[in-house]
């Protein structure tokens, strides 16, 4: 492949940073929380502290392969390194899926919550506006993505911020208070801190887990940074962190002011916090917010699509013109491909009940989980083809390897069994595994196995 259609590093630090922070906070966490804290109760906590237990170890093991081999594409062509080219096909078209999936629940989600503002423009337009900008910006550079991601991570940060000091001075001293009795009583208060039994904890997780898609996205971002051996392993590090504060800290503020069965009754718990402040434009602010939230993830969404796409090219899983870059060192075909699958999601807001979102979601989860399993299997194929002077030498390893790799597969089989008790999200397990046969029947009709086999046999020739 010639220089010019090659990636250009240009993620710093701390783009990749607030990314990493940024994936971990989406739409779910301002509206959708109350559904899983309904399921849980306060407990809803140590749902979310699990599945951040597992998402740690998942992005351990990516992590210890992205610093040892930093390329686009990551975990798919580490699958196919690792556990063989038809692994490397089925998780790259995978991840390409889940995120067209997710790319449409977030163009639908903006067109939703704009028309809050403008209820006379039809919803099919700001759709098509949300995907339009963000497509303009993933075709631009790298930088201009990386800084748009940057900014709007940095809107949720600083609302989720004000929400759990807000929040803490309503407990600690009152504030906004209106004699309404708030305190941490209101965790164990209302029918015990685990109100509907560990059975509420366990059937929370695979809503709890959607919250977590796209933190994987770190390892895609390896091939653009400029230095991804120190800016990887901090983004990283700081993941579990993060979670708990942003994740476990707003809701134990939220649980704590309000009791768990009154959350979800009368609209987002954020708005809820900032009304009882006095903030009159309450419901404005958090609007904009998860406006800001649903484009910073379709934003990511579209990066992803256009990365994995243009890795799986690279590979010869792929038709070659999407391995091309523009000048600007974007993959501009791979992105212009994703872009236009996409506009069926602005089709849909003309067809589409609200069910298809809840649909839509579990989808994305499943074809999260296969991600997650394929990135800890690769990572055992790769540590057993160390030799121990080599495993000595890595600059990031995985914790208590290979025990933590078997426990977080065990914990994503189980988040999948449990998804077949919900209706909602049972449609997930017969449309996830359909894809991948559909993925297996066209790698075996196009032979693709035998031409990644030629292909790299050339290569190892001419070398």
């Amino acid at each position: 492949m010639s220089q010019k259609d090659e990636l250009q590093r240009g993620l710093g630090e701390r783009h990749i940073r607030l990314m990493a922070l940024g994936a971990c906070i989406g739409v779910g966490l301002f509206l959708g929380s109350a559904k899983a804290i309904q399921m849980a109760g306060p407990a809803i906590m140590l749902s979310y502290i699990l599945g951040g237990l597992a998402i740690l170890v998942i992005m351990r093991a990516l992590g210890e392969m992205a610093v040892h081999n930093p390329v686009a594409g990551s975990f798919s062509h580490y699958a196919k390194e690792y556990l063989g080219p038809l692994a490397g096909f089925l998780t790259g078209w995978n991840y390409w899926f889940l995120w067209l999936v997710t790319c449409v629940a977030e163009i639908t989600a903006v067109a939703i919550y704009m028309q809050i503002w403008f209820p006379d423009v039809p919803r099919w337009i700001w759709a098509l506006a949300a995907l339009a900008s963000m497509g303009a910006i993933n075709l631009a550079t790298v930088k201009a993505f990386g800084e748009f991601e940057f900014w709007f991570a940095l809107i949720k940060i600083v609302t989720i911020i004000a929400m759990i000091l807000a929040g803490a001075g309503m407990i600690v001293f009152g504030f906004g208070n209106d004699g309404i009795a708030t305190g941490i009583a209101n965790l164990w208060s209302h029918g015990g801190f685990m109100p509907n039994g560990i059975q509420g904890v366990l059937m929370s997780l695979s809503m709890v887990m959607f919250a977590y898609l796209g933190v994987e996205m770190i390892g895609l971002t390896a091939g653009e940074a400029k230095n991804p051996q120190k800016s990887i392993p901090g983004a990283i590090s700081s993941v579990f962190w993060r979670i708990l504060l942003f994740y476990v800290g707003a809701l134990f503020v939220i649980m704590s002011i309000y009791p768990w069965s009154e959350i979800g009754t009368q609209g987002s718990p954020f708005v809820m916090t900032f009304e009882r402040l006095g903030i009159k434009t309450a419901a404005g602010i958090i609007n904009f917010v998860v406006i800001t939230a649903a484009l910073s993830s379709c934003n990511g969404g579209i990066f992803s699509t256009g990365r994995m796409l243009y890795s799986l090219a690279k590979d010869g899983q792929a038709p070659k013109t999407f391995a091309h870059t523009s000048k600007n060192g974007v993959p501009r075909n791979a992105l212009l491909l994703s872009i236009g699958a996409l506009l069926f999601g602005v089709a849909l807001n003309y067809l589409a009940p609200e069910k298809v979102f809840v649909w839509v979601t579990s989808i994305a989860t499943f074809g999260a989980i296969w991600t997650w399993g394929m990135i800890l299997l690769a990572q055992l194929k790769f540590r057993r083809s160390l030799s121990a002077a080599e495993v000595g030498k890595l600059q990031y390893r995985m914790w208590l390897y290979p025990v933590s790799n078997y426990l977080a597969l065990a914990f994503l089989a189980m988040v999948v069994v449990l998804m077949a008790f919900f209706e909602d999200t049972r449609i997930a397990l017969f449309i996830g595994p359909a894809f991948l046969i559909l993925l297996v029947v066209l790698y075996r009709t196009l032979k693709l196995g035998e031409k990644v086999r030629e292909e790299s046999a050339v290569g190892d020739a001419a070398y």
